[in-house]
């Protein structure tokens, strides 16, 4: 970040979202996050996280500058850890220049080519007034208990081998598109259809294609792309992570839950498996049974904002299931044996299955959208506290805030016609 001005509030907030600040040192200079002594507010996103646990400024000094409205010129700046370099006017442009060169070299990236192609943001999927239809990823919106259907289909097609072949297929490549696609999908739902309270996620396609495409993700190629198409995931599945809606994942046959797609079945807040096997009584065809198959790439290569794999986030604090569930890497998992390793939730036969996910979608639809947010994102980040959970994810300041809301306290909210025998009317909005 280069700080040739004042930076205040916003800001500064966007140079403290960075590797490295550079401030110009003249008097009309100065950083600043004023929010506190001029707004009565906090900053809001995450300044004061960042100061401390980022930048690591001494608690006492960060108190004083975020109640100093005037903030602090470069001098005083570097001396608290507020910016990393100072330069006068006529160094500063050099500065600049020297430290990003510097980054540069650090990154393993090449400078000139190969370049790869990648899909245009959004630029795939049809949307309509009840659907999104994409190439690998499609969407079915149903208002009426406000549930948006998902379903990210597999590898239509044999998956690059080498990072050399997803050089050349690029854009093309399910596991680049797919990527994009669900999270163009994510921040759509997010922002234009903040009524759609449940995304009910399901998969379809070859499993053993979709561990095909995932090998190329493997930390241990190290190859910069692979690092980069296994971080895209890693984004995109925080961002579902932390959307303010109920995650529920269905397992049904022909399902492609593997690998990198079993992270829908752990990043859920509730999972149904069909036990078809049972169901019918006998052993039946492969491809009629529901299956989860757990690979390497779920013990640790998508980690959640709290620094844990989603299946060491399941399983927090309880080793031994940990261990148990680890073992079944590799294996196709039908609904009795998920459920044994406790990776699904419920595992209704095929007589059940209709009702039980319908009336667990309408009883979620009954409740205050506001306690729900809560409710899961308290639950989804367990163990470990970092500088993203902080800013983003579990916030305790929230059992207040819906004490404020009107689902709560409005005329009539819950809190209100409590024991009258009427019930409470909710606005559906997630925020």
């Amino acid at each position: 970040a280069a700080v040739n001005g004042t930076a205040a509030g916003g800001g500064y907030e966007l140079a403290l979202a960075c590797d490295e600040i550079v401030m110009i040192d003249d008097r009309s200079s100065a950083v600043s996050l004023p929010e506190v002594a001029l707004l009565a507010v906090l900053p809001g996103t995450g300044g004061l996280t960042r100061l401390v646990d980022k930048r690591m400024v001494r608690r006492d000094l960060a108190d004083v500058f975020s109640t100093r409205s005037e903030g602090c010129r470069a001098p005083q700046a570097l001396e608290w850890r507020l910016v990393d370099h100072v330069a006068p006017r006529s160094e500063f442009a050099d500065a600049v220049s020297v430290r990003a060169q510097a980054w540069t070299a650090r990154s393993d990236r090449p400078h000139s080519g190969p370049r790869v192609t990648l899909p245009v943001f959004g630029a795939s999927t049809r949307i309509s007034a009840d659907r999104l239809e994409g190439t690998f990823v499609d969407v079915t919106l149903d208002r009426s208990i406000g549930v948006a259907g998902i379903t990210v289909r597999g590898p239509a097609e044999h998956p690059p081998a080498s990072a050399e072949e997803l050089i050349d297929a690029g854009e093309t490549a399910w596991i680049l598109r797919a990527a994009f696609e669900l999270d163009h999908v994510i921040l759509h739902l997010r922002f234009n259809e903040p009524e759609i309270g449940t995304w009910v996620l399901r998969t379809a396609g070859s499993a053993a294609a979709v561990l095909a495409a995932e090998a190329l993700l493997d930390p241990c190629r190290h190859h910069w792309l692979a690092r980069e198409a296994r971080l895209l995931w890693v984004r995109t599945f925080k961002r579902l992570d932390l959307s303010a809606r109920t995650l529920v994942t269905l397992v049904e046959p022909a399902s492609c839950f593997a690998g990198v797609l079993t992270e829908l079945v752990l990043a859920a807040d509730r999972s149904f498996q069909l036990d078809g096997a049972a169901a019918a009584g006998a052993a039946v065809d492969d491809a009629t049974v529901a299956t989860v198959r757990l690979s390497e790439a779920n013990n640790g290569w998508f980690p959640m904002s709290n620094g844990l794999s989603r299946l060491a986030s399941r399983f927090w604090g309880r080793d031994d299931a940990l261990t148990r569930a680890i073992a079944c890497i590799g294996v196709d998992l039908d609904a009795r044996a998920a459920i044994a390793a406790e990776l699904v939730t419920f595992a209704p036969d095929e007589i059940d299955w209709d009702d039980d996910v319908r009336l667990a979608l309408e009883e979620r639809a009954s409740f205050s959208p506001d306690a729900l947010t809560a409710m899961e994102a308290n639950f989804r980040f367990v163990g470990p506290e970092t500088l993203e959970t902080k800013i983003f994810s579990r916030l305790t300041a929230w059992q207040n805030w819906i004490f404020q809301r009107p689902n709560a306290v409005g005329p009539e909210g819950a809190l209100q016609r409590y024991g009258t025998g009427s019930r409470p009317v909710y606005d559906k909005k997630r925020v």
